[in-house]
């Protein structure tokens, strides 16, 4: 009996996996437990294992195709049963039984070196318990440089912060085991730095090898390829027909990208659907067109191609914050309450430490530090919102209160965690931050500081926003938005018009949380402590 093989779900919220390799093919006799593919989400990289003993009947996709969860990859069964019905939308087993026809000899092991005594081994960082991969961006040297004990020798980014790898040895670079681009597991060797003629095999991960590697020192830089290389043609039968897997179609029409422009990586030449998406986003394997100026008055239009524009593919840092806006605000009930205060205590007192700085020894103390001290004493008496919902059905309520600073940086957004900020005084919480927030602007700080946010602030004043919406940060039930500071009037007890300096504060929270009501006190409560933060920061046992 024919058994169809799903991709699986992995999480609630994954939607589709990449295919990332087939280990059989159409026609292996397979048994229960023997992997059939592997394949990865955004987070991690997983093997499924067949279910069922029986032959491998068809394969319905094509290494580096999205696949949607849930959706038939391949078929399992005895020989000769038709698997027509089991067949996906866009592809069809005579296309998958191809492969069938001419099988892929797998290449012989080769054989690892002794380790020598003289040269290196360089991996690829663990940067923080959580990552399990990093992507290489930039190699900063080539094979065949002498580099000395601190040169960079590559840039990677987690999908949190991006960093320099500094060599730890003196030395010639011997082997490069990975590209531009590469997402690369953590610990594992990407470079070999030692004496010249060593046989660096033994450093080499699976699937590279030191031969392969050191050909790069021979080859046209990798940017200039890029640049020199003429537009590549899918290839073509006698007839003139495209080879083109279903999927990768679809998604051509689907995108308007012309296939003949479209270099094809799959088997025999086929064109697969990571081809597609390529020649979507880089100019390079797209043909150009230039559309001929129209005839303008002015002769500056005249000489300007008003239509060009540029692609460029988002970042790794960029994506994750799309994917978690897009997340937050899709699953979770957001609702927003803005509520404004006197401002005239903190400013005072933010006068007076400035007056008394040396006296005082202090570091700078800012408004958005005030900010933060007044929240971690308030949050504690408001505890849903110094929470995690978790999976939608559990509240995790935290002792103490961990912020989450939202920081500007060249890479984007990050989300710096400042744990324990209700057991700091004042000049703690302005030391802190300002040391998280230079890391994370810096590419220097630690996944790890990046999680386990209860409540988010972010401040966007210095900027004169007036106000805004600021976004949950899942699985936190709440975000303080932070604004401009604004002069405003009030009537005093004679009716005399009184100037002051106001802030306003914007609170979105998860409505599945909690009401607006308690929503609303906790703004009030944060007002009052405000407006009378003198007060209260002498009163409080860490206060200073």
């Amino acid at each position: 009996m024919a058994n169809a093989v799903f991709m699986p779900k992995q999480g609630i919220t994954v939607e589709s996996c990449i295919l990332t390799k087939w280990n059989v093919k159409v026609g292996d006799k397979v048994k229960k437990g023997d992997v059939l593919f592997s394949y990865e989400t955004d987070k991690s990289s997983f093997d499924y294992e067949s279910e069922v003993d029986g032959e491998v009947l068809a394969l319905f996709c094509e290494e580096g195709d999205e696949v949607p969860v849930l959706t038939n990859v391949c078929v399992v069964g005895a020989k000769g049963e038709d698997v027509s019905s089991f067949a996906p939308a866009g592809a069809s087993a005579p296309v998958a039984e191809e492969v069938k026809a001419e099988p892929v000899e797998p290449a012989p092991k080769k054989e690892k070196g002794a380790k020598p005594e003289t040269s290196f081994g360089v991996m690829m960082p663990k940067q923080g318990i959580t990552v399990e991969s990093c992507i290489l961006t930039a190699w900063k040297v080539k094979v065949g440089d002498q580099v000395k004990k601190g040169d960079v020798l590559f840039s990677y980014e987690t999908d949190k912060s991006a960093f320099d790898q500094e060599s730890e040895f003196d030395g010639e670079v011997l082997a490069l085991f990975c590209e531009e681009g590469d997402e690369v597991p953590v610990l594992t060797n990407v470079c070999v730095v030692g004496k010249k003629g060593d046989d660096v095999s033994f450093f080499a991960p699976e699937g590279a090898s030191a031969p392969v590697a050191e050909e790069v020192k021979v080859e046209t830089p990798k940017v200039e390829a890029k640049v020199e290389t003429p537009v590549a043609t899918a290839p073509a039968n006698t007839d003139g027909k495209i080879f083109v897997s279903p999927r990768a179609k679809n998604l051509a029409n689907k995108l308007g990208v012309d296939l003949k422009t479209v270099t094809a990586t799959g088997p025999k030449g086929r064109i697969i659907e990571k081809d597609v998406r390529e020649a979507s986003v880089n100019p390079k394997a797209v043909v150009e067109t230039t559309v001929p100026a129209q005839e303008v008055k002015q002769d500056k239009l005249a000489s300007v191609d008003v239509k060009a524009f540029k692609d460029e593919k988002m970042s790794s840092i960029r994506k994750v914050i799309a994917k978690n806006m897009v997340l937050s605000l899709s699953t979770m009930a957001q609702l927003t309450h803005t509520l404004s205060f006197d401002c005239t205590n903190v400013m005072a007192f933010r006068k007076y430490l400035k007056d008394n700085a040396e006296t005082l020894k202090l570091p700078p103390i800012t408004i958005n530090n005030i900010i933060v001290f007044a929240v971690s004493r308030v949050i504690k008496n408001h505890r849903d919102l110094n929470a995690n919902l978790i999976n939608g059905d559990t509240m995790r309520y935290f002792e103490h209160v961990n912020i989450g600073i939202a920081t500007d940086t060249p890479k984007g957004l990050l989300v710096p965690t400042l744990f324990g900020a209700d057991l700091m005084s004042l000049s703690e919480i302005a030391a802190k931050s300002k040391a998280l927030s230079s890391d994370a602007i810096n590419g220097k700080l630690s996944p790890d500081l990046l999680t386990g946010g209860s409540f988010t602030i972010s401040n966007v004043g210095t900027m004169g926003i007036e106000s805004f919406t600021p976004v949950v940060n899942p699985p936190q039930t709440g975000i303080l938005g932070v604004n401009t500071l604004e002069t405003r009037v009030k009537l005093g007890k004679n009716g005399e018009i009184i100037p002051y300096t106001a802030m306003s504060l914007s609170l979105s929270y998860d409505h599945r949380a909690l009401d607006g009501a308690p929503a609303s006190r906790f703004l009030k409560d944060l007002k009052d402590y405000l407006e009378n933060f003198s007060f209260n920061l002498l009163a409080d046992s860490k206060c200073i």
